[in-house]
C-alpha cells in the first residue's frame, strides 16, 4: 500500500452516458440493477440453434458499434455542459469553451483526449474512425487519443489512465468511451469454451452458478479536474478517488485462486484515495457467474477487507446487465455512480444459494437503501489483468 498518495488534482465525472439491455441513459440503467430486473432474453440477431447457451442481454433496436458509442458520447457531453459543434468542446481552437482560455495547460494544446475501449477484431479500425469523426462533428474533439483492447478490463484501465493525466494536471477533462455488441464470432468462442451459463440466467457467488451471459453496452464518461468543473459550473456526479492496475499471470483464462491480482489493485486504489478499507461501503463486483472466478475474486475481498468484508454489501451488477466484455468497467462504473446518486445498492440478481467458499454480504434483496461515501467497482481479464476503481459520493 505504498506508493500512493491522493492526487493533487481531484478528478471527477460530470457526464455520464448509457446504452445497455435495460434501456437509455443512467436513470434506466440504474433503476433496473436496483432492482434485479434481468434484461437477458434468446438471441435472434443470429443463428444460436447450434450453441449450448441461447441467451443475452441486448439492445431494444439494432444499432451499429459506431452509432451506439456515439449516442453515449452525446449523452455524456451534454450533460457535463460542454459546447457543441462549432462553439469547442474543448477543440483548442479559437472556438473554446470560455473556461479553458485563460487556464488551459501548456502540456494541452489539442484539448480533451477521447480514450475508446473496444473489442479487437477486423472492424476495430473502421469503428474508431467512425467514432472519431463523429465525435469531432458533433462536439469538436480532435479525434480519438487512444484505443484499449484489454479484454475486459479495457474501459476500467481507460478511466485510470483519464484520471491520473487529469489528477497530474496535463488535461482539464477526458473523454471515455466504451462499447461491445454481442456478435456471433465471440458468442461462438465462449459457448465453445462452456463460458456461458447453461440455464440462461447469470448467478454471480450463488451456488449452483454455471457461467457468464453476454451483453452489449456503450457508455461514456467525462472525466474532470473538480476545480475546472467548478468554474464552468457543471454538475458533478462522483469523484473518482483512488483506481488500481495489478496482473497475476496465472494462467491465459484461470483466476489466481486467491485472487491476489484483485487484492493489490483494490489496495491500490484504497491508497491512491487515502481510504481505509473499512470506509467503503459498496463493491460492484467482477462477478462473471464463474465458479472460479467467483470465488478467487471472493477471496480477495475477504483479504482485503479483513473482518469488515462480512458487513461489506456487495453484488454484481452483470447479474442484470450481462457482460460487456470491453466495455463491462465503464458500463459498471456507472451503475455504481447511479448507486451513490440514488441511495441503492444494486441486486445481487440470480442467487439460488450461499456458496461456502463465498462468504459475503451479498445484497439479495431490494432495493436495499444505503449511502455510502465510497464504493468500488472492480473488473478482471483474460490473462490475469485487474482494475479497481474507488468512487466517492459526490
Amino acid at each position: 500500500m505504498t506508493g500512493h498518495a491522493p492526487p493533487a488534482v481531484r478528478p471527477v465525472v460530470t457526464g455520464v452516458g448509457v446504452l445497455s439491455a435495460a434501456g437509455t441513459g443512467l436513470d434506466a440503467l440504474a433503476d433496473a440493477t436496483a432492482h434485479g430486473k434481468t434484461a437477458f432474453t434468446t438471441v435472434t440477431r443470429f443463428d444460436v440453434s447450434a450453441r449450448r447457451a441461447t441467451r443475452a442481454a441486448l439492445l431494444a433496436e439494432p444499432v451499429s458499434l459506431a452509432d451506439a458509442v456515439l449516442a453515449a458520447v452525446d449523452q455524456a457531453c451534454r450533460q457535463a455542459g460542454l459546447p457543441a459543434g462549432g462553439d469547442g468542446a474543448g477543440s483548442g481552437g479559437d472556438g473554446r469553451a470560455a473556461a479553458d482560455r485563460d487556464d488551459r495547460p501548456p502540456t494541452d494544446p489539442d484539448g480533451m483526449p477521447v480514450l475508446l475501449a473496444l473489442h479487437s477484431d477486423l472492424n476495430t479500425r473502421a469503428v474508431t474512425a467512425a467514432v472519431a469523426a463523429g465525435a469531432a462533428a458533433a462536439w469538436n474533439v480532435a479525434g480519438v487519443t487512444r484505443v484499449y483492447t484489454g479484454a475486459c478490463v479495457a474501459a476500467g484501465t481507460a478511466v485510470a489512465d483519464a484520471a491520473a493525466v487529469v489528477a497530474a494536471g496535463r488535461h482539464h477533462r477526458v473523454l471515455v468511451a466504451a462499447g461491445h455488441l454481442v456478435e456471433p464470432g465471440v458468442f461462438a468462442a465462449f459457448d465453445a469454451g462452456r463460458a456461458l451459463a447453461r440455464d440462461g440466467e447469470l448467478r454471480p457467488f450463488s451456488a449452483g452458478r454455471t457461467g457468464t451471459l453476454l451483453g452489449d453496452a456503450a457508455a461514456a464518461v467525462i472525466v474532470e479536474a473538480e476545480p475546472q468543473a467548478g468554474r464552468r459550473g457543471a454538475p458533478v456526479l462522483a469523484r473518482l478517488a483512488g483506481w488500481g492496475r495489478a496482473g497475476d499471470a496465472h494462467h491465459v483464462c484461470r483466476p489466481e485462486p486467491g485472487g491476489d491480482g484483485v487484492a493489490r489493485a483494490v489496495e491500490a486504489a484504497l491508497a491512491r484515495g487515502g481510504v481505509a478499507p473499512a470506509e467503503v461501503g459498496y463493491v460492484n463486483a467482477n462477478g462473471t457467474g464463474s465458479p472460479l472466478a467467483d470465488r478467487a475474486e471472493a477471496s480477495a475481498l475477504h483479504r482485503v477487507f479483513g473482518t469488515h468484508a462480512g458487513r461489506l454489501p456487495v453484488s454484481s451488477s452483470k447479474a442484470v446487465h450481462g457482460h460487456a466484455l470491453e466495455a463491462s468497467a465503464l458500463l459498471e462504473l456507472a451503475v455504481t455512480i447511479g448507486a451513490l446518486r440514488d441511495g441503492r445498492l444494486p441486486v445481487n440478481a440470480g442467487w439460488l444459494g450461499p456458496d461456502p467458499d463465498v462468504g459475503l454480504d451479498l445484497v439479495l434483496d431490494g432495493p436495499r437503501t444505503d449511502r455510502p461515501r465510497y464504493a468500488l467497482t472492480l473488473n478482471s481479464a483474460f490473462g490475469g489483468a485487474n482494475t479497481a476503481l474507488l468512487v466517492a459520493a459526490r
